[in-house]
């Protein structure tokens, strides 16, 4: 399974791969920083024109350089993009934010805890069900 990770902060980062690590299946996890990154990494632009379209994002919506609600906008009007389950994972709870990212066509918006333990829970939650329960489509892979 390839999971794109779209988050700014190196702590996450490292979170994540961290739990991605005690992962039941075997998991290649990309990182990109900022949004204008992630674009270029899911339309294989410039550097990344051996990228593998991930089965699954994870996007943070405060981002450097282009935010995530650009991000998942461009994602989820983009015919190639729109059937990879973006799972928003930020630390915004505000309720304008989670209704303009369901209204962009999230699939789930979790508020990303700040507690080591409970961020590690909440990765493997996700692991669990959107790697392994949830059925995918599958992504054509040039």
């Amino acid at each position: 399974m390839n999971v794109l990770l779209v988050e700014d902060n190196p702590g996450d980062v490292r979170l994540t791969q961290e739990a991605f690590k005690e992962a039941k299946i075997s998991i290649k996890l990309d990182v990109t920083m900022d949004g204008a990154e992630a674009i270029n990494f899911l339309r294989k632009d410039g550097e990344y024109a051996n990228a593998v379209t991930p089965d699954l994002i994870l996007l943070d919506l405060n981002l450097p350089k282009k935010d995530g609600r650009e991000v998942l906008k461009e994602i989820k009007t983009d015919d190639l993009l729109k059937r990879i389950p973006v799972v928003v994972l930020t630390t915004s709870n505000a309720e304008q934010d989670i209704m303009k990212s369901y209204n962009l066509h999230v699939n789930c918006y979790i508020n990303k805890p700040v507690d080591f333990e409970k961020f590690f829970d909440i990765i493997q939650k996700i692991e669990e069900f959107w790697l392994t329960t949830a059925i995918l489509p599958t992504m054509v892979r040039p």
